[in-house]
C-alpha cells in the first residue's frame, strides 16, 4: 500500500514537473527573436576607422568582395571547420547527443571545461539571434532555433550562413573578411594551413587572433590539422606538409597605424555584435602624435644599432584621462604584427617602484622620511644595488630618484608585498602580481599599456583611468542582401541622407578619485626630482615633467614611464626572445625616445605645472650640498633632513649616555629622536 502511494505521488510529481518544464519552455519560445531575414549579404561589411580629428586611419574588411559560397571554396576549407567544430555536422539534426556526451565526459575527466557540445547549427543560431549570455534560458532557445534552422535549410546552406557570419577576431566577421584581413587574399585561394588557422580561431577569436597571438593561433591550427587527419579529411602526407609549412600573415600597407588599428579591431566585439552593416569607428588616436611615436621608435633604435643588441621597442601615449593618442607595438609592422604595447608581458624593473613609494606615503611617510641604504637580508632574500654601491641614510625622495633597490625592498617589507600589490591594482595594473619582496624590484610581468595607464592618476590629480581608444561606433544602412541589376532610384530634392545608427558612445570620465591630492603632489615632486636629478635626467624636456626609469635583470627590458600635465607616455625596449641588451638601461635609450616623442607631441602647447604644489619646508629649501654618507648635512640635501631636524620636522637631540635603544632608535639606525 505504501509503495503504491509512493509510486502514485511520484508519478504526479513527474507529471507536474514535466508540465512546468513545458510551460517554461513555451514561455521562452514566445520570446524567440524574429527569424525573417537570414539572407547572406551581397558583400561583407566595411569597417572605417577614424582618428580623433576625423581623418581616415584605415578601412578594413572585404568591402568590395562578395560573400563566400560553400560550392566555390576548396573542399578542405569546409572540412577544417567541420573537423574541429562539429565532425558529425552532416549526421545530426541540429543538436548532437553524442557530441554533448563526449564533451561531458572530457570535462569531467579534466575537471574543467575543455570541450563544448554545441554544433555548428547551434553556434549559427547563437550568432544570428541571441546574445552571448550564459544561461539555461539562452541554451534552450539556442536548441529550439537550431532545430528550426535544420528544418528550413539544407546542410550546405547552413554552412554557408555560418561561414559568412562567424567572428574570427581582429574585427573580421565572415570567412571572406578574415581571409582578406589575415592573408590578403580571397577565401577561394586559401591553402590548407591557412584554412586550418582560420577554423581554429572560432574557439576564442579575440585571444587567438594571429595579429595578437601568433604562437597561439599556430598551435590551434596544428590541432585543427591533426583533427582533419584523424577524421579522414586530410591524408597523412598532406597533414605533415601543412604542419611543416604554417600559414604566414600578409604584411599590411599601414605601417604607421597598423598596431593601433589592430588593437581597435580586437576590441570591437566588446562594443558591437556582427550586424552585416558597414561600421564607422571613431577613435582617440592623434595622427601627428602617432607619426611622432613611430619616428621616435624607429630612429632611436636605428641609432642604437646592433652593438646594443636591441631589436624592438614600443610606445604608448595617452591623455591624463586615459584617451590613447599614439600606440606603437613594434619596430616594423610589416615584419611583425605582434603588439608589444598591449600584449607582451615583460618585467618592469624599477618602474614598478612608484607603487612602492606611493604605498609608503599612504602609510604616513613623506618624501623626506629617512631609510638606510645598506646591504639587507630578509629571510633568504638579499637584493643588492646597481654596481653594489650603498649610500647610508637617505631620504625617500633621493632613494626613488637614484632607484635604490635596498630602500624599496625595506619599504615593501614594512608595508607587506600584498599592500604594494593592492596599490598597483588600484592604480591600474591588471596582470597577475606575485606578492613577494622581489615585487618591489618589478619582477611581476605587466604590459606597457597597463603600466602607462597606471601612471595617469599622477598626471590628472588622483583620478583612476581606463585606457580607451574607441569613443563611438556607428552603423550605416542595411546592405543589400542580394546583388540586383535594377538601378536604384535617384534621391529627390530635399531628401535628407540616412543618419548612421549610433550603437556605442563612450560616456563618463573614469574611476573617480583613488589618491589624495597631498600624495599626488608628493609623488609628483619625487618623480619630477627623478627627471631633474636622478636616473631620468635624459628625459628632461622644455616643461615640467616627472617619470621613472626601469631596467629588468640582465638588461632584458628597459623602460621609461613619464608624464606632463597634458600627456602620459611609456616606452619599452628589448628583444622578443628576452636576450640581454648591451648597456641599455631605462635611463638611456627609453628616456631618449620618450623625450624625443614628448617634445614633438607638445609642440604648440603651453607649459603647465604638474598637479600639486608640494615643496620641502622653507627651513630646508637651500640648495643641496655634497656630504659624506652618514655625515650631518650642513645644508639641505634630499638624502637628509634639515640641519638639526629629522626629515619629518622633529628636532634632533644628542643621545644621552643612559639612553637605551628603543624601537624608533633601532628603526632609524641608532639615532634618537625628540618627540
Amino acid at each position: 500500500m505504501n509503495a503504491r502511494r509512493v509510486s502514485y505521488w511520484a508519478a504526479v510529481a513527474v507529471l507536474w514537473v514535466g508540465l512546468g518544464v513545458m510551460l517554461l519552455a513555451f514561455s521562452w519560445a514566445l520570446e524567440l527573436p524574429d527569424t525573417q531575414d537570414l539572407a547572406v549579404p551581397a558583400r561583407a561589411p566595411t569597417v572605417t576607422i577614424l582618428a580623433h580629428d576625423g581623418t581616415v586611419l584605415a578601412r578594413r574588411g572585404s568591402g568590395f568582395a562578395g560573400a563566400v559560397d560553400i560550392d566555390t571554396l576548396p573542399p578542405y576549407v569546409a572540412h577544417a571547420f567541420i573537423a574541429i567544430e562539429d565532425r558529425r555536422f552532416y549526421d545530426h539534426v541540429g543538436i548532437d547527443p553524442l557530441g554533448i556526451t563526449r564533451a561531458m565526459v572530457a570535462n569531467l575527466k579534466a575537471m574543467d571545461v575543455v570541450q563544448g557540445g554545441s554544433t555548428i547549427t547551434q553556434q549559427l543560431a547563437k550568432n544570428l539571434f541571441l546574445t552571448p549570455e550564459r544561461s539555461l534560458k539562452r541554451k534552450v532557445q539556442e536548441t529550439m532555433l537550431a532545430l528550426w534552422l535544420e528544418s528550413e535549410y539544407d546542410k550546405d546552406e547552413l554552412l554557408t550562413l555560418y561561414l559568412n557570419r562567424v567572428y574570427f577576431g581582429a574585427g573580421a566577421y565572415g570567412l571572406e573578411a578574415a581571409s582578406q584581413r589575415f592573408f590578403d587574399k580571397p577565401a577561394t585561394d586559401l591553402t590548407v594551413p591557412e584554412a586550418a588557422m582560420l577554423a581554429g580561431l572560432v574557439k576564442a577569436p579575440s585571444r587567438l587572433a594571429p595579429t595578437n597571438n601568433p604562437e597561439g593561433a599556430q598551435a590551434r591550427a596544428n590541432v585543427v590539422i591533426d583533427a582533419m587527419h584523424r577524421y579522414g579529411f586530410l591524408a597523412g602526407p598532406d597533414a605533415d606538409t601543412a604542419a611543416a609549412f604554417p600559414a604566414e600573415l600578409a604584411a599590411r600597407a599601414s605601417t604607421e597605424t597598423g598596431y593601433a588599428v589592430d588593437w581597435i579591431e580586437e576590441q570591437l566585439a566588446d562594443f558591437v555584435s556582427a550586424s552585416g552593416r558597414d561600421m564607422t569607428v571613431h577613435t582617440t588616436l592623434d595622427p601627428a602624435m602617432q607619426m611622432a611615436a613611430v619616428g621616435a621608435i624607429k630612429s632611436r633604435l636605428a641609432l642604437a644599432g646592433e652593438v646594443s643588441n636591441v631589436s624592438q621597442g614600443a610606445l604608448v601615449a595617452m591623455t591624463a584621462d586615459g584617451a590613447v593618442r599614439a600606440l606603437v607595438g613594434g619596430r616594423n609592422y610589416r615584419e611583425s604584427q605582434f603588439n608589444r604595447a598591449t600584449t607582451a608581458l615583460r618585467q618592469p624593473g624599477s618602474a614598478f617602484k612608484t607603487f612602492v613609494y606611493l604605498t609608503a606615503l599612504e602609510r604616513g611617510m613623506t618624501p623626506l622620511t629617512i631609510r638606510r641604504d645598506a646591504p639587507v637580508r630578509i629571510g633568504g632574500y638579499a637584493p643588492s644595488n646597481f654596481r653594489d654601491s650603498y649610500e647610508g641614510d637617505v631620504s625617500l625622495m633621493h632613494a626613488l630618484a637614484r632607484s635604490i633597490n635596498t630602500v624599496a625592498v625595506r619599504l615593501t617589507h614594512e608595508a607587506t608585498p600584498g599592500s604594494v600589490a593592492r596599490t598597483a591594482r588600484r592604480m591600474g595594473i591588471t596582470s597577475e602580481l606575485v606578492p613577494n619582496l622581489s615585487l618591489a624590484l618589478g619582477t611581476s610581468e605587466v604590459t606597457l599599456m597597463e603600466l602607462t595607464s597606471a601612471y595617469a592618476p599622477l598626471a590628472n590629480g588622483g583620478r583612476g583611468v581606463i585606457p580607451h581608444i574607441i569613443t563611438k561606433v556607428t552603423l550605416g544602412p542595411e546592405l543589400d542582401t542580394q546583388p540586383t541589376e535594377e538601378p536604384k532610384p535617384e534621391p529627390r530634392a530635399g531628401d535628407l541622407p540616412l543618419a548612421d545608427e549610433v550603437v556605442y558612445e563612450r560616456e563618463g570620465g573614469g574611476l573617480g578619485r583613488i589618491l589624495t591630492r597631498t600624495n599626488v603632489a608628493r609623488m609628483n615632486a619625487m618623480l619630477a626630482y627623478t627627471v631633474t636629478n636622478g636616473t631620468g635626467r635624459r628625459a628632461q624636456i622644455d616643461r615640467p615633467a616627472a617619470g621613472k626609469t626601469g631596467t629588468s635583470q640582465e638588461n632584458r627590458d628597459a623602460w621609461f614611464l613619464g608624464y606632463t600635465a597634458d600627456l602620459v607616455a611609456g616606452v619599452w625596449v628589448g628583444n622578443d626572445n628576452s636576450s640581454p641588451m648591451v648597456e641599455v638601461t631605462g635611463g638611456r635609450l627609453p628616456a631618449e625616445i620618450w623625450a624625443g616623442f614628448m617634445t614633438a607631441a607638445h609642440t604648440g602647447l603651453p607649459a603647465r605645472p604638474l598637479p600639486g604644489d608640494w615643496e620641502p619646508p622653507v627651513a630646508v629649501a637651500a640648495a643641496p650640498q655634497p656630504v659624506e654618507v652618514n655625515a650631518t648635512a650642513p645644508a639641505y640635501d634630499p638624502r637628509f633632513g634639515p640641519p638639526g631636524y629629522t626629515p619629518d620636522g622633529y628636532q634632533r637631540r644628542a643621545p644621552k649616555e643612559d639612553d637605551e635603544p628603543g624601537f624608533f632608535s633601532r628603526l632609524f639606525g641608532g639615532r634618537n629622536w625628540a618627540d
